[in-house]
């Protein structure tokens, strides 16, 4: 099921990310691209605001698209386009809080889901899990017995010394 993600309205819902980052749409992509990765084959287009003066307008690949709106528009307008375009709407998702673009998504049965809801979804699968300790972990290391210290000595090519004297 291919996406249409408002980009600037997921980026302030994602916890370790700001609008006023210099590369928060570049972060959000590397999410999405990861977010692509598991779910194999989805296909994402995320709409952004107009970009940074001198801002890489090519974040494009690994299952993710990505437009910038061009003034006079805004990326609500741009969504509410492509929204009007979609060939198959029961296909598709439109991740936004925007109200105007939920409303033109829902009138052409495309799915909406919230972007406070997706950026959750999001957070959960590019965090990674703690890691569960092994049975291992817990037991002290003990000290090397006497054939494995004269293992290693003669591996190395060691003479054990004789401290007795």
């Amino acid at each position: 099921m291919p996406l249409l993600i408002d980009g600037h309205n997921l980026i302030a819902q994602m916890p370790g990310l700001r609008l006023s980052d210099i590369d928060d749409e570049a972060q959000l992509v590397m999410l999405l691209r990861r977010y692509a990765a598991a779910r194999r084959g989805r296909r994402i287009t995320v709409v952004f605001d107009h970009g940074v003066y001198g801002h890489p307008q090519r974040l494009d690949g690994y299952g993710v698209t990505c437009a910038f709106a061009r003034s006079p528009h805004d990326a609500d307008a741009q969504l509410i386009r492509r929204i009007t375009t979609i060939a198959h709407p029961h296909e598709w998702t439109v991740v936004t809080s925007d109200r105007q673009v939920a409303q033109a998504a829902a009138a052409r049965g495309i799915k909406v889901i919230d972007s406070r809801t997706f950026a959750q979804t999001l957070q959960q699968l590019t965090t990674p899990a703690p890691r569960q300790p092994s049975a291992d972990v817990d037991k002290p290391e003990r000290p090397p017995d006497r054939s494995e210290v004269d293992e290693w000595l003669r591996l190395f090519g060691e003479e054990e010394q004789d401290n007795s004297a």
